[in-house]
């Protein structure tokens, strides 16, 4: 479940936040004046949201590799990036 709260609520309720969190099954959304700033989830989450990046970075990656593109001279390619 995830539900929301704002960071002045959360200040005074960390220690309930970070248990539903850690031993439940919640994710919070941390909010600033109605809006969306942050979001505490547990590490299992987390690390599955690490997992699903890297992931996508190794493919990312092996695309890369299969398409190398054309060869630029050094200089040409510090010209590009305005170095």
């Amino acid at each position: 479940m995830i539900s929301s709260i704002s960071t002045v609520d959360a200040r005074k309720q960390f220690s309930d936040i970070i248990n539903k969190v850690a031993y439940g099954d919640d994710s919070i959304i941390l909010t600033r004046h109605g809006e969306d700033i942050a979001a505490i989830v547990s590490i299992e989450e987390l690390y599955f949201l690490q997992q699903i990046e890297d992931s996508i970075d190794i493919e990312d990656a092996m695309k890369a590799l299969e398409d190398p593109g054309a060869n630029i001279k050094d200089a040409d390619f510090w010209k590009e990036l305005g170095l």
